[in-house]
């Protein structure tokens, strides 16, 4: 069970970000930052996927915080092509790190908010562990992941029409270990009719970590 998400609003670079701050009933074991897919296509932390997400890390014991990149419902600024909105999800980390300090510290997303999660959570040295969902390897700079040694796991479609698992498959490989790819049989991009699906995909990544000393 859960307490009723907190309405926040995150200071961001561009302005003030629309954001839920979800928190267990109990002190949280650790705490994840969810980015939502891309602003310029419908993309919300309302998403699906992000909301089926959001819940799991929650049941997990997760304090959750989700929010908008700019522009996008009740956040300030406008669509910077990418550049802005990894300020904004840095300054999600910044907020997240700052309201449980010494807590372990997850990024996550969603294709376009996967491609921020992976990359900032590299970038973050309290960032401990990062997960990509349907990341969007081809259609975005996703280098810095490869010379990582964070625990870094991913999840994607096994029908995923945008990016195709044989691609996906050949940048997991050039990751470093320790890393894990949970492929959902006859999901699309969108995870529809799937949906459900990333709610095991991710406690059993939560059960891995957890035995290999990752989750404290």
């Amino acid at each position: 069970m859960s307490s009723k998400p907190f309405d926040c609003q995150l200071s961001g670079p561009a302005g003030t970000l629309e954001a839920l701050f979800e928190h267990p009933n109990h002190e949280p074991s650790t705490v994840v930052v969810l980015g939502h897919p891309h602003p310029q296509y419908g993309g919300t932390m309302h998403n699906k996927v992000i909301y089926r997400a959001a819940k799991t890390f929650l049941k997990l014991g997760f304090s959750v915080l989700r929010f908008n990149f700019r522009g996008v419902g009740k956040s300030q600024g406008q669509w910077d092509h990418g550049k802005g909105e990894r300020e904004d999800f840095l300054s999600a980390i910044d907020y997240a790190a700052t309201t449980y300090p010494g807590k372990d510290l997850w990024t996550a997303g969603f294709s376009f908010g996967a491609w921020q999660a992976l990359t900032c959570g590299v970038s973050d040295p309290r960032v401990k562990t990062l997960l990509g969902i349907a990341p969007p390897f081809g259609r975005y700079d996703l280098d810095e992941v490869l010379n990582n040694t964070k625990p870094t796991h991913l999840i994607h479609g096994e029908q995923d029409e945008i990016i195709p698992l044989s691609e996906l498959q050949i940048f997991y490989r050039r990751i470093n270990a320790p890393k894990t790819l949970t492929i959902i049989n006859a999901a699309n991009h969108l995870f529809e009719g799937r949906v459900a699906e990333i709610d095991s995909a991710i406690q059993n990544i939560f059960k891995l970590s957890a035995q290999s000393g990752d989750q404290a």
